[in-house]
């Protein structure tokens, strides 16, 4: 079949002049090199139209449905963030309830904003060796769908951020008994199901919508993405109208040409390198797995997906960010992610054995040294009180409350207020807090811990000192007269 990358190289080398957009008019410009610009075009005779694909994508679409088990399946240019408001969105009626992993990503928060969507929540387990969630299990699913019978779809997160895996063909039957949908946010795992030894994707597990971010974890550029749909649970001409408003107007042909090319690599050479992949992998966490003081997360295919790498410092006298800092700035290595108590680090198909060989000897130096040490857990650093002010919590919907008036005050005076702004770490973009959530003494203290790592928190305002952040921490909530203006409304 033709592919998109040779179509556009092809046309480049034609010498037909653009009277038309971009701007570069495919000439270099500045230090970005020609063959970047040669491919990058508009929806020009010949090249189709993402919004209304009728030959050369629909054949690459319908081609990307084939590999994964879908039944129908769209590029993505906007990430899977684009995917997951349009999925979202086509699944549950304005107004409507979803039922959502509380660890999911921060677009599935905006999804239900954007759509006043009355949210219910599914606490997934925590792995406390590691300090990250597990993934949601399917007794929590049937619970909940038996709690709150009004639910219009259910929206869980398989692989998690760090690599838990869910049963999703279980919580699929259970959703579907039900009869509404299933939304996966699949985004990191884009290589599942693809090859021989890869565990299942949620397209073959039975999922009604499935969003992959195919440069996660296969070899695409950054933005680029799918959305898999599945049964007849999801209007699909309302899902082709929300991809067009959430999806750019002027999608990017290098990006559609890196899907194309990611699953022509891994249809042709898929076997082969993913076998590699796990060779690899597997013989670094084999050698991982001696280390005395740093803990090495490793699970079966079915708890834990192969790739990602989760570095636990609990107990070591490190915090994650000393961590990710010793591997970078000694050892050269640039990891995910760092957190209070883990370091996250991905692996691929397209890393070579230098890659865990490096990694591997690092930590293994690293773990030697805090041994001899003789590691210890870190005494916390000097938190200031927190004022708890006792509010009977009330529910407050996340649209409501992100719209109601707010105000900003220092983060030791709030538990026991709302939050009026998320606020997260970044990455990965999961909402500690969210909009109308009452802010607990838990809260402050974990908030003021990132803060005190130096760890990147989204939401907040920080003063400096020498020593680190100073006690002049503030987020906003909710003004006092606006939830009790709201309580009369809605008492009358």
């Amino acid at each position: 079949m033709e592919h998109l990358f040779e179509k556009l190289s092809l046309y480049d080398r034609k010498g037909i002049y653009p009277y038309h957009m971009p701007g570069h008019k495919r000439k270099s410009w500045g230090m970005l090199p020609k063959e970047l610009y040669g491919i990058d075009i508009t929806e020009i005779e010949g090249f189709d139209n993402l919004h209304q694909p009728e030959g050369i994508l629909l054949e690459l679409q319908r081609e990307a449905a084939r590999l994964y088990g879908a039944e129908e399946s769209y590029y993505l240019v906007n990430g899977s963030t684009g995917g997951i408001l349009s999925a979202v969105s086509a699944a549950v009626p304005f107004g409507g309830h979803i039922l959502m992993a509380r660890n999911c990503h921060k677009s599935v928060y905006h999804a239900a904003y954007l759509r006043h969507l009355q949210t219910e929540y599914l606490y997934p387990g925590i792995l406390a060796e590691y300090g990250i969630a597990d993934a949601v299990t399917p007794s929590q699913v049937r619970e909940a769908l038996e709690r709150i019978p009004e639910t219009d779809a259910v929206l869980i997160v398989s692989p998690t951020y760090e690599g838990r895996l869910a049963d999703v063909a279980e919580i699929a039957g259970a959703v579907h008994e039900k009869g509404i949908p299933l939304i996966v946010d699949e985004a990191h795992g884009a290589h599942l199901g693809l090859t021989e030894g890869t565990w299942q994707n949620s397209c073959q597990a039975g999922a009604d919508l499935v969003i992959h971010s195919v440069h996660k974890t296969l070899p695409a550029l950054t933005q680029a993405g799918l959305l898999h749909v599945n049964g007849e649970l999801i209007d699909r001409g309302l899902l082709r109208r929300f991809l067009r408003i959430y999806q750019t107007s002027s999608p990017s042909y290098p990006l559609m040409a890196s899907i194309d090319n990611a699953l022509q690599y891994t249809e042709k050479f898929g076997n082969d390198a993913f076998a590699r992949f796990r060779f690899f992998y597997e013989r670094m966490t084999e050698k991982l797995s001696a280390c005395r003081s740093l803990k090495i997360l490793i699970g079966n295919r079915e708890e834990q997906d192969t790739g990602k790498l989760v570095i636990s410092v609990k107990g070591t006298g490190l915090t994650g960010k000393e961590l990710y800092e010793i591997l970078l700035k000694k050892y050269g290595l640039q990891t995910e992610m760092a957190s209070i108590d883990f370091v996250l680090a991905m692996f691929t198909l397209n890393d070579d054995s230098e890659a865990y060989n490096r990694m591997t000897e690092a930590l293994l130096e690293i773990d030697r040294n805090l041994s001899e040490a003789g590691a210890t857990e870190k005494a916390p650093g000097k938190i200031p009180s927190v004022k708890v002010r006792e509010k009977a919590p009330e529910k407050i919907s996340l649209a409501e409350a992100w719209e109601m008036p707010s105000e900003e005050i220092l983060l030791t005076e709030s538990a026991g207020r709302y939050a009026a702004e998320f606020i997260n770490l970044y990455p990965p973009g999961i909402p500690l807090l969210i909009p109308g959530e009452q802010i607990t003494e838990a809260h402050c203290r974990e908030i003021w811990e990132a803060v005190s790592q130096g760890l990147n928190v989204q939401g907040i305002w920080t003063g400096r000192d020498e020593d680190g952040p100073s006690q002049e921490i503030s987020i906003r909530v909710l003004q006092e007269k606006a939830e009790v203006r709201r309580r009369r409304n809605k008492e009358e």
